[in-house]
């Protein structure tokens, strides 16, 4: 069982497991970190002076960017034959950004799995970046400052950015659509026989809508994989434990990026820091994913509101999908946690947004062109995207209220550094809140998890056998596992530790109706079986030996050659041990009483010295060794036949 590892983003992973035949790609995120390295879109109106001899690059602030479409770095496609892939298994819609490369540019012809929430939220993630990105398409792509000669003389971070060469423009929704149609559909719990050799089935993790832990099995043996779960009590359905329990490998991606930052606390400090701003009349403009963390946003706002005397600010989420992430939202019940779930059937919406929108304090737009433009007023709070704040609306909001002290950018995607982020807007005179909401397992959840679902081997990212660079002295914010967890790295292809020791074999009735079970001690009988095998579709089957063709009647003599072969009967198989005293005894009744015994590390040997004879007994096998003496040979023989039992 081998698993290579195509990605280096703990977050992000894409894995390609091959077990049993079977070739199996573990998620593919997209490292959408790399975006932080162009310019926004469009140009942000600021002074910037070309860096020298290469005009793709722009200074800004005191750091260089390329001036450029943005570009992501996909999943390594070096290191297999991604043609090679069987199925793809998807987790949650974060970590299938990365899709329409792998199906479409690569000769896939396999299916994906995934289950509906996850498809359709998917769907609409993928469809608002194509929309960001052809929105304002730059006139120029740049491709000289790719060169290594050329990228080792930028400054950082350029300098240090991973495989630039390999990095590539956002997809076509053409691309999407037929990425998408390769996926099919599945429901918590639910098996599904791939080709005979190993059966997936996806369990709730627990992070977002219809996000799965999936289980891969065969008869035998059993691989985990948990990427992206929570324990936490949110909007998605429970996390499901006791199904990853009795396995022999777990392969765990997918933790909280702020282990040191409560979510709850972060909800707190968002709200309060919304109010503050609000209060003071300046406006709030919060970058973020059009569906995940901005449904558990809206909820506590929706608690907060009156309270905190909010009841007149105008809410605006802006987004190409804003409607159908809203409305996915409401119709997904039964991907829901119990409380939500049973809101449904009342009826009554499971989500409180649905009652904010009703009553017109929370509006959704698709861009902030028409309607938005007539309607827009301020104080106000804007939810938009995109987090990196290098494409979307976001770039329009930062431009508006970046000079104004009054404003607040709250951060709560933990996917962006939000320095990097902010970066090429400064100077900015706008308060910054770094507020990060990740649901995902921090490093005790998982410890505790691990210990009641004990899984033989355990497979991980490297960043999580060490603690972060910046609190090198906090070994709580790392795995410590007995054994040692398997750490992996981007481009690292693991043989995981374990062997297949055993397949199973049916037989079909006939045959097995023909056995005829031997008993070689109490409570166990055994049968020899002499079958043809057959392997096919995975599966093995003894079937009966097939009878030779009975030959046709003929006037002519056939010559004795032509005659069909004689099946021979098996020589019956013995099992059993010779005990040394009891043989030693008969073969003095026998008459011979010369025998010097020589224990060793397998039995014993018995020198028979008158008759100058040996007859080594083993735990697996009986040897007598005795020249020209066949008959003293045939006696021996019979004598050690005695105790043992003939099948």
């Amino acid at each position: 069982m081998k698993l290579y590892c195509l990605s280096g983003h703990p977050t992000l992973p894409c894995n390609v497991l091959k077990f049993k035949s079977t070739t199996i790609m573990l998620d593919c995120g997209l490292d959408t970190t790399s975006v932080l390295n162009f310019l926004p879109l469009p140009l942000v109106h600021s002074t910037q002076t070309f860096f020298p001899s290469v005009q793709e690059l722009k200074e800004c602030a005191g750091r260089v960017f390329v001036d450029s479409q943005p570009e992501f770095c996909l999943p390594e496609r070096e290191l297999l034959d991604l043609s090679t892939i069987d199925v793809i298994l998807i987790s949650n819609y974060h970590c299938m950004m990365a899709l329409p490369y792998i199906t479409e540019r690569t000769g896939f012809t396999g299916t994906v799995y995934a289950t509906e929430p996850t498809l359709q939220i998917g769907r609409l993630l993928m469809e608002e970046l194509v929309n960001f990105m052809e929105r304002v398409p730059k006139a120029q792509s740049a491709t000289c400052w790719k060169n290594k000669e050329l990228q080792r003389m930028l400054p950082g971070p350029l300098k240090d950015a991973v495989e630039v060469w390999t990095w590539k423009r956002c997809y076509s929704i053409q691309e999407v659509n037929s990425a998408l149609s390769k996926v099919q559909l599945v429901g918590y719990s639910q098996k599904v026989e791939l080709f005979g050799a190993v059966q997936i089935s996806p369990l709730s993790s627990g992070y977002s809508l219809g996000s799965s832990n999936w289980i891969i099995q065969s008869h035998h043996e059993k691989v985990s994989y948990v990427s992206g779960s929570s324990l936490l009590t949110t909007h998605p359905q429970p996390m499901d434990q006791s199904s990853l329990k009795n396995s022999d490998v777990l392969i765990l991606t997918g933790l909280t990026q702020m282990p040191t930052a409560n979510p709850d606390g972060m909800l707190g400090e968002f709200c309060s820091n919304l109010a503050m701003t609000i209060r003071a009349g300046g406006n709030v403009l919060v970058p973020c994913y059009s569906s995940g963390v901005i449904y558990d946003l809206l909820e506590c706002l929706y608690q907060f509101i009156e309270s905190a005397s909010l009841g007149t600010t105008p809410f605006y989420f802006i987004s190409p999908v804003a409607n159908s992430s809203l409305e996915f939202s409401q119709i997904f019940a039964e991907w829901l946690c119990h409380n939500k779930q049973t809101k449904v059937y009342l009826p009554e919406p499971p989500f409180p947004h649905a009652e904010l929108i009703q009553t017109n304090k929370l509006k959704h737009y698709p861009s902030i062109h028409g309607d938005f433009s007539s309607e827009f007023r301020q104080p106000c709070v804007v939810f938009t995207g995109h987090p990196s704040l290098r494409f979307g609306d976001v770039v329009h909001f930062m431009e508006l209220w970046g000079k104004s002290s009054l404003n607040t950018i709250i951060f709560t995607e933990p996917d962006f550094s939000y320095l990097d982020a902010l970066a090429p807007y400064q100077p900015l005179a706008m308060k910054c809140v770094y507020c990060p909401i990740d649901t995902r397992l921090n490093f005790h959840q998982v410890s505790k998890l691990l210990k009641e679902v004990q899984p033989l081997h355990v497979v991980c990212p490297e960043q999580y056998t060490q603690p972060p660079l910046t609190q090198s002295h906090r070994s709580d914010l790392m795995l410590e596992l007995q054994p040692p967890p398997m750490p992996y790295r981007r481009c690292s292809v693991l043989n995981l530790p374990f062997r297949r020791r055993y397949e199973r074999v049916y037989i079909l009735p006939e045959l097995a109706n023909s056995l005829v079970p031997s008993e070689i001690k109490p409570g166990v009988s055994v049968a020899t079986v002499s079958a043809v095998l057959q392997s096919k579709d995975n599966k093995h089957t003894l079937q009966s030996v097939p009878k030779p063709p009975p030959v046709p009647p003929s006037k002519k003599r056939k010559r004795v050659m032509e005659e069909p072969p004689v099946v021979l009967a098996p020589k019956p198989l013995l099992s059993g041990a010779v005990p040394l005293e009891a043989f030693l005894s008969t073969l003095q009744k026998h008459g011979i009483t010369e025998v010097k015994v020589e224990e060793t590390a397998d039995g014993h040997i018995l020198h028979l010295q008158a008759e100058d004879t040996l007859i080594q007994l083993e735990e697996d096998g009986t040897h007598i060794v005795c020249d020209n003496n066949e008959p003293l040979r045939t006696t021996l023989r019979d004598l050690v036949l005695r105790f043992l039992q003939k099948l």
